[in-house]
């Protein structure tokens, strides 16, 4: 819940109740709680939150990336052309091997639940932005059902590799790529036409990064489809190379427009507090 930093009141959850707070206007209705700083037992920044839940897959994709060229080069980078390679693919480099296959899914197992967390005050955000209109209203429904669905499909896609069970694999791919692009693109179409309505210089600020990081998420993914169908058409040396750095862009790409919570929630807090009643 977003309220004032001062005299805050709280979403009850017995026996502990949770919150959002910032120096901004009260956006839900008490229920019943009050809070005082004294009252809260756990007080943690979004802004780093947000820093913690990025770094884990950030860091998981380079070390998974590295322990394969590092221990298995041959086997990650061949392809059925048998033509000279040197990157490894990324379903290869976090899925075929031990210990990646580990530290990628254990990364990614834990950093979903602030990712379903801070989906949840995207659509408190855009609602407050956008319009109090029933177009808009239905398209930030949209817009967080696609979030919440790209976060499921990479769940599934890490924790069921193509050699597991290829077709759960490629269909959570499939609805991880189509959901990810849908949810940059309309984020940045909704905010577009309502970007007077940014209350603070780090508002905009996450704005301009999220249309630069969409421009280059969707152009590296054009460019790694191109290079994948000479791979396969053609099977020229270093093509799969070029393919599997393009795909990286692409995810580091995506990893950098969830980032951007960072400025969004800047001044917000996720604090935990103990139950009071009024009474009490």
């Amino acid at each position: 819940m977003l309220t004032p930093s001062i005299d805050k009141k709280c979403l009850v959850m017995e026996p502990l109740m949770m919150e959002f707070s910032a120096a901004g206007p009260v956006s839900e209705i008490a229920l019943g709680c009050t809070m005082t700083e004294s009252d809260a037992v756990v007080r943690v920044s979004v802004a780093r939150l947000a820093v913690v839940t990025v770094s884990l897959p950030l860091g998981a994709f380079f070390l998974c990336i590295y322990l394969s060229l590092r221990f298995n080069f041959d086997l990650s980078t061949a392809t059925h052309c048998g033509v000279p390679n040197y990157l490894p693919s990324i379903s290869s480099a976090i899925g075929e091997f031990v210990p990646q296959r580990y530290i990628w899914r254990a990364a990614i197992a834990v950093h979903c639940a602030p990712r379903f967390l801070v989906a949840s005050m995207y659509y408190s955000f855009m609602n407050r932005i956008l319009p109090n209109v029933a177009f808009y209203r239905n398209a930030v429904k949209v817009t967080t059902l696609l979030n919440v669905v790209e976060n499921v499909a990479l769940l599934s896609l890490s924790f069921v590799s193509s050699k597991e069970n290829y077709d759960v694999h490629k269909v959570s791919f499939i609805l991880f790529m189509v959901c990810s692009e849908l949810y940059m693109v309309l984020t940045c179409l909704l905010l577009k036409d309502n970007a007077r309505r940014f209350t603070t210089p780090l508002e905009r600020l996450a704005f301009v990064k999220k249309k630069q990081l969409m421009t280059a998420n969707l152009a590296s993914f054009v460019i790694a489809l191109y290079f994948f169908y000479r791979h396969n058409k053609y099977c020229e040396p270093g093509m799969y190379s070029v393919f599997a750095f393009m795909e990286y862009i692409v995810v580091l790409t995506n990893m950098a427009f969830h980032m951007t919570a960072y400025y969004d929630f800047h001044n917000h807090d996720l604090v935990v507090c103990e139950w009071k009643t009024a009474s009490s």
